[in-house]
C-alpha cells in the first residue's frame, strides 16, 4: 500500500547528491537513510536508486516513482489546503523578493492590484540585483527564473518563460538574419553579464538538440533592460527572457531570429520556505500570480496592461 511518508522521504532523497546529504537534510544518520531506502525497495520489489559512495542516480523505476509520487503529494497538499481554506483568510505581512527589472515592471503593478482585493495583507517588496536567501533575510516569497535552486525550498511555477533571440528590423535589414546558431559568431551580439556565468556563451536548444555558441559584440552590460534598449536601437542580437521582450515582439519593434531556437530554461517560479506551505496568504497570492501570468507570451493575442 502506498505510504505518503515514503513518497516524501524518496522525493527528498532523490533531490540530494548523496545519502550523506539526504541524512543531513532529514536530521538522521546515513545508515538510517540507507536502511529506510532498502526497506522501501524491498516493499516495492524494485531498485529505485543506483548509489555509490559519491553520488546517487535514479533507475527508470525510481524516475517513475519520483514523478508520480510528486503528483500524489501535490494532490494531498491541495486537498488539505482546500479543507483549511474555509477557515483561513489572507492577512498580515507578506515579504517578497524579486529582481529589479521584473519586480518593477511586472510584479509591482500586480501587487497594487492584489492589495486592493486583499486590504488586510501588508506587502513589503524588496528588489535586489541578486536573489536573497529567504531564511536569512526573513522573506516569505522569492521570484526566481529557471529551475528551483534548493530541494528544501518549496516552489510553484508561475509562468512558462523562454529566452528568445531577437533583434531590431533595422539591424536585420543591414546585417541579415542568422540561418543557424553558429552564424551568431558573425553578428554583433549584445551580451548580459549575469552572476558568475560565462556571459558570452549562449546555450541554445530547438527541442531536439542543444548547442553552445560563443558570441561577441561591442556592447555588454549587467542590466537586462539596457541590453534590450540597445537591441531596440539596432546594435545587435540579444538573448533575453520573454517577459522582457514580448511586448516589443508583438509591436514589431523586435523580431525573433533563429526560431525555434531558444536559450536555457527560464521558467518563472515562486519559492517559499517549508513553514509557509499551508499559509493562506502565500497560497492566495501565488494563485493570483498564476492567473495573471497565464497569457504572458510573445505569441499570445491577449493584451495585458502589465506587459
Amino acid at each position: 500500500m502506498a505510504d505518503a511518508s515514503d513518497l516524501g522521504f524518496f522525493t527528498l532523497l532523490a533531490r540530494q547528491p548523496s545519502l550523506a546529504a539526504a541524512a543531513q537534510a532529514l536530521g538522521v544518520t546515513p545508515p538510517a537513510v540507507s536502511r529506510r531506502l532498502a526497506a522501501l525497495e524491498k516493499r516495492l520489489g524494485v531498485r529505485l536508486l543506483n548509489r555509490t559512495t559519491r553520488r546517487l542516480s535514479l533507475t527508470p523505476e525510481g524516475e517513475r516513482y519520483l514523478e508520480d509520487g510528486e503528483h500524489i503529494l501535490r494532490d494531498i497538499e491541495s486537498l488539505e489546503r482546500s479543507l483549511a481554506a474555509s477557515r483561513e483568510t489572507p492577512r498580515g505581512l507578506l515579504r517578497i523578493n524579486a529582481t529589479f527589472g521584473f519586480g518593477r515592471r511586472h510584479l509591482a503593478p500586480l501587487i497594487s492590484e492584489f492589495a486592493k482585493t486583499w486590504p488586510d495583507v501588508e506587502i513589503l517588496l524588496q528588489l535586489t540585483d541578486r536573489p536573497l536567501d529567504l531564511t536569512e533575510h526573513a522573506m516569505d516569497i522569492g521570484i526566481r527564473f529557471g529551475a528551483p535552486p534548493d530541494a528544501r525550498i518549496l516552489a510553484r511555477k508561475i509562468a512558462v518563460n523562454r529566452r528568445l533571440l531577437c533583434a531590431a528590423p533595422a539591424y536585420l535589414a543591414e546585417r541579415g538574419s542568422p540561418a543557424r546558431p553558429r552564424d551568431l559568431q558573425n553578428h554583433s551580439c549584445i551580451v548580459i553579464r549575469e552572476n558568475n556565468a560565462a556571459f558570452n556563451n549562449w546555450q541554445l536548444a530547438d527541442g531536439k538538440q542543444q548547442t553552445m555558441v560563443k558570441v561577441r559584440g561591442p556592447l555588454s552590460t549587467n542590466h537586462g533592460e539596457i541590453a534590450v534598449d540597445w537591441a531596440l536601437a539596432g546594435h545587435g542580437i540579444v538573448l533575453r527572457s520573454e517577459w522582457d521582450v514580448a511586448g516589443y515582439l508583438r509591436a514589431g519593434q523586435l523580431v525573433r531570429v533563429l526560431e525555434p531556437w531558444v536559450g536555457s530554461s527560464a521558467d518563472i517560479h515562486a519559492i517559499y520556505p517549508q513553514r509557509h506551505h499551508l499559509s493562506a496568504t502565500v497560497r492566495v497570492f501565488l494563485d493570483f500570480l498564476v492567473e495573471r501570468f497565464a497569457d504572458y507570451r510573445a505569441d499570445t493575442k491577449t493584451d495585458r496592461s502589465a506587459w
